[in-house]
């Protein structure tokens, strides 16, 4: 059960693109979204600065290190329990990025801690995918993909 009574839980998504436009996301092992596909992501930790912890998460779901650009925007979804998250979605640069080909490349990412899976989808490919509540018309409003 979810609600947005409560407090509010600080969390962050980094939104990668790679050199060929491709959205890096990850399939979820935990709820909320058990299942559906995301950009990776989770809580700020306490006394964490959340362009940290954003780095931290991707690193942690996917294997890649990278470097926050710019705060792209938030969204808010009912905590599971009580509470409401605030998300502080991030563009995060990954090194070597555009160097990235159709294939793999060198920034093959891994599915690690919360993440059952993880890769790089087209636009098409992302509309095709069972994504997390809200995803897609998100990053649609925000020029990430295109409808």
């Amino acid at each position: 059960m979810t609600s947005t009574d409560g407090p509010s839980i600080p969390c962050v998504g980094a939104i990668v693109i790679d050199g060929a436009g491709r959205l890096l996301l990850v399939r979820r092992a935990n709820p909320p979204a058990q299942g559906t596909w995301s950009i990776p992501g989770g809580r700020v930790e306490p006394d964490e600065e959340a362009r940290d912890a954003v780095v931290r998460e991707l690193a942690e779901e996917t294997g890649l290190w990278g470097e926050v650009e710019r705060e792209v925007g938030t969204v808010e979804r009912p905590a599971l329990g009580a509470g409401t998250y605030v998300i502080h979605d991030f563009l995060v640069r990954v090194a070597d990025a555009d160097e990235l080909s159709a294939g793999d490349g060198p920034l093959a990412v891994r599915a690690a801690d919360d993440a059952l899976d993880a890769g790089w989808f087209t636009g098409p490919e992302v509309a095709a995918l069972e994504t997390s509540p809200g995803l897609r018309e998100t990053l649609i409003g925000w020029g990430i993909l295109e409808p």
